[in-house]
C-alpha cells in the first residue's frame, strides 16, 4: 500500500471510530431517549450530564476518550506515527461531525484528551493540569477547556515534537469553533459555573 493510501486509509479509520455516538447510544440504551432534545441538544457527556445521571456522563466521556485514543493505537502500531496523527485528525473531525448525525456532533474535549493520550500522553497530562488549574479557580469548565488546548500545542512544541504542534493547532482551533457559544456567554458572563449557576 502507497503511504497516500495508508494515510487516507488512516483517517478512515479514525474517522469510524471517531464518529461513534456514544452519548446518544448510551442514553437511549439506558431509556433516557435522545439526548439531543434536552439541554444544549449536545451529545458529549457534559450534556448527558444534564440528565442528572452521573454515571452515564462518566461512561460517555470514557467512550469519547477511548474512541481518539483506540484509533490512534491501531492506526500507529499498523501503519507507523504518520498514520497516527491521520487517525489523530480523522478521530477528531468523526466526533465533531458524525455523518450519522447529519454532521452535528459533540465539541470535542473529550477526544481531544483521548487522542492526545495515544500520540503523546506527557501532553494529556500537561493538559489535565492545566484544566484542573483553569477549572479550580474558574469554576468555568469551558473555559479550562479551552486554556487547557491552547496550551497543548505550545507544551507539544516544548517537547520537540513539532508535528504534533502543527496538528494540535488545527485541532484546537477546530475545538474553539466548536466552542463559539460558550465564549460569547463566557464574554458577557452569563457562562454555567461548575456546580452552580450564573
Amino acid at each position: 500500500m502507497s503511504r497516500e493510501l495508508m494515510l487516507l486509509a488512516a483517517l478512515a479509520l479514525g474517522y469510524l471510530l471517531g464518529s461513534i455516538p456514544f452519548g446518544l447510544i448510551l442514553t437511549r440504551l439506558a431509556g433516557g431517549g435522545d439526548i439531543r432534545a434536552i439541554g444544549s441538544g449536545n451529545i458529549g457527556a457534559t450534556n448527558v450530564l444534564r440528565t442528572g445521571r452521573k454515571g452515564l456522563a462518566a461512561a460517555t466521556l470514557v467512550g469519547d476518550l477511548l474512541k481518539g485514543t483506540v484509533a490512534v493505537i491501531i492506526a500507529g502500531f499498523t501503519a507507523g506515527p504518520e498514520a497516527a496523527m491521520a487517525a489523530a485528525l480523522g478521530a477528531f473531525l468523526g466526533h465533531l461531525f458524525p455523518v450519522w448525525l447529519n454532521f452535528k456532533g459533540g465539541k470535542g474535549v473529550a477526544t481531544y484528551i483521548g487522542v492526545l493520550l495515544g500520540l503523546f500522553w506527557p501532553a494529556a497530562l500537561a493538559f489535565a493540569v492545566v484544566w484542573l488549574a483553569t477549572a479550580a479557580t474558574s469554576r468555568y469548565s469551558s473555559l479550562a477547556a479551552l486554556v487547557a488546548s491552547a496550551v497543548t500545542p505550545l507544551s507539544l512544541w516544548w517537547f520537540g515534537h513539532y508535528p504534533l504542534a502543527v496538528l494540535f493547532v488545527v485541532l484546537t482551533l477546530l475545538l474553539w469553533w466548536k466552542h463559539r457559544p460558550n465564549i460569547e456567554r463566557l464574554m458577557n458572563g452569563t457562562e454555567s459555573r461548575i456546580g452552580g449557576k450564573g
